[in-house]
């Protein structure tokens, strides 16, 4: 199957041997999409780096991006420098992210076993919040905006009731995906029994996100291993019972509600924390310092350039060894782990000393998840293998860096 197959998305080939329509064996292979990007970053500043981390899940791109900058954060020794206001961004911007890589997986998800509809909806919200995205950043996807230190810029002035338009939104609509799916009994006996993981195999295979927790298992790293600041938000982790897709797709649905509430708690800081500053105070760590984009949403504003441009020749020299040279990063390695939408996504950051990493390597959760295919879809029929891979939301990007 694939890697041209519909349901493998052009990335991923599997060789299955069959026995009529029986699966006996089944061995996914990778490596359709490799990018080589963890090596690219050897030869880019760790600022830089984050443009290249955001393209590795181009669905949930602002994940990637916060957890290289907490490893970059971890080793320059500025965890506990970073404005509140810059965790409150990153925050919202990741669970607004989290709601919009859902909407992908079940709304493809659904697609796999016919049910357009479902696809049609999910993106028309995840266009909801992809405009946000855009607003702030410039970008729909691959945004940048989490840098070390902080983030790239503020809200538009506009932000927080644009927020607010997008929250009325889902919880108007964010309905009609169980009385699409959750009382359909095409979607539920399609989905239902198939791709069976128990939490013993999902241990065992380094499964986490979604596929562990619908084992029963409250794994979440925003609970167990906080950071951003996620141990003051009020949320709850939903775990399902069922061990097979079905309960993979009920948790992300349910877990839209949870990112909505922590949302909403973002847009009552924000509104507290007006005007403070969203970038680390230390300027040779800092870049870019105080940006906003243009009018125009494209570029930087004329307030930003002013100064650095026309006013100041230190601003000025200043500025440009920042962004050619970069900062320097003690000598040292970390691990850090976040939960992304798809599982634990977590960077081990090495450096010498120097303006660029000596070695980023990424944990991306498909990886591990696709190494389970075998024990899923053995002794099933072909027609489960498509609904299997979907339930697990695999993004190639990250697996073939």
């Amino acid at each position: 199957m694939g890697p041209q197959h519909p349901s493998t998305h052009g990335v991923l080939r599997l060789i299955l041997e069959m026995d009529g329509e029986t699966v006996k064996s089944i061995r996914p292979g990778i490596g359709f999409l490799h990018t080589g990007i963890e090596k690219n970053m050897e030869y880019k500043t760790w600022t830089q780096g984050v443009t290249y981390v955001t393209r590795m899940d181009y669905v949930a791109p602002l994940f990637n991006e916060a957890v290289y900058c907490l490893a970059v954060e971890k080793l320059l020794g500025i965890t506990d420098d970073i404005p509140e206001r810059a965790n409150v961004i990153r925050v919202l911007m990741m669970e607004l992210n989290r709601i919009a890589s859902h909407l992908v997986a079940m709304g493809t998800g659904g697609m796999e076993i016919g049910a357009l509809t479902v696809m049609t909806i999910a993106f028309r919200e995840r266009e909801m919040i992809l405009d946000f995205f855009e607003a702030i950043s410039g970008l729909r996807m691959n945004h940048a905006f989490i840098r070390p230190g902080g983030v790239a810029n503020d809200l538009p002035e506009d932000g927080i009731s644009h927020l607010r338009t997008i929250v009325d939104w889902l919880k108007k609509h964010l309905p009609e995906y169980a009385a699409f799916c959750n009382e359909n009994p095409i979607f539920i006996g399609r989905q239902s029994g198939v791709g069976v993981m128990d939490l013993t195999a999902a241990t065992m295979m380094g499964m986490s996100g979604p596929p562990l927790r619908a084992t029963g298992y409250a794994w979440d790293l925003r609970k167990t291993q906080p950071y951003c600041g996620y141990e003051t938000y009020d949320f709850d982790v939903v775990t399902w019972d069922s061990d097979d897709c079905y309960g993979r797709f009920r948790i992300r649905l349910q877990e839209c509600w949870e990112s909505l509430k922590i949302v909403e708690q973002c847009i009552e800081r924000l509104e507290r924390t007006q005007g403070q500053p969203v970038m680390v105070a230390d300027q040779k760590i800092a870049w870019p310092a105080q940006l906003s984009v243009g009018a125009d949403g494209q570029g930087n504003s004329n307030e930003h350039i002013k100064h650095i441009m026309g006013e100041s020749m230190e601003a000025l020299i200043h500025h440009f060894k920042i962004v050619t040279e970069g900062f320097r990063v003690p000598v040292g390695q970390v691990y850090q782990a976040i939960e992304s939408p798809k599982g634990e996504l977590a960077c081990h950051v090495v450096s010498d000393g120097g303006t660029r990493p000596y070695r980023v390597h990424f944990r991306d959760p498909g990886f591990n998840h696709l190494q389970a295919i075998p024990m899923m879809c053995e002794g099933g029929m072909m027609s489960d293998v498509v609904v299997a891979i979907a339930s697990l939301d695999p993004v190639l990007g990250g697996v073939d860096r």
